[in-house]
């Protein structure tokens, strides 16, 4: 015999009883954890190998108010993936270490004009309010990226452009990316 509610009304052919024991409480928790998932930035930009015009496209997701995990994924599949970190005067040195991580033996190790060695007080002035990231590809290959926000409230979310290098053939990347809704 099908089960009613006190009402006469079907509910799921389960009795309204049971819908307030265990399955209920997994159900509160999924739309508890899909809510807050909702809440997490996300966007995605685009780019292009500079002199080659090669597509490279960029996906991020934040973990919170200042960073997050960032994808470079170049036309021909190749694959990088890293962290992003937003500079600002909350940040810590210790949160900026991973930004070094496979630059120091390599050719291009800090020769580049859109990133100074740091972190110092200088690399504090220069890089407020930007985002800076260190990607790499399964081969140990890195690449390192400096976004200008168009907000640095809104951080990501707000959209950018910025430049990216590759470790071992010192080419470089222009990207931007949508401002998110």
């Amino acid at each position: 015999m099908p089960t009613t509610n006190d009402h006469g009304v079907w509910l799921f052919g389960v009795p309204p009883r049971a819908m307030l024991g265990p399955m209920s409480k997994m159900l509160w928790m999924s739309l508890a954890m899909l809510a807050l998932v909702a809440c997490q930035s996300a966007g995605t930009g685009s780019g292009k190998v500079r002199g080659t015009q090669k597509p490279v496209a960029f996906t991020w997701q934040a973990e919170d108010a200042d960073s997050g995990d960032i994808t470079a994924t170049f036309g021909n599949g190749r694959v990088f993936k890293g962290k992003y970190v937003q500079i600002t005067d909350k940040t810590k040195a210790e949160e900026l270490e991973m930004l070094w991580d496979g630059w120091g033996d390599n050719k291009n190790g800090s020769n580049w004009r859109h990133w100074s060695r740091g972190p110092d007080r200088e690399f504090w002035k220069t890089y407020d309010g930007r985002v800076l990231a260190n990607l790499h590809a399964a081969d140990g290959e890195s690449m390192r990226c400096k976004f200008a926000l168009n907000s640095e409230q809104r951080g990501m979310a707000g959209g950018g452009d910025g430049r990216c290098q590759v470790s071992d053939s010192g080419k470089e990347i222009s990207a931007q990316f949508r401002r998110q809704s």
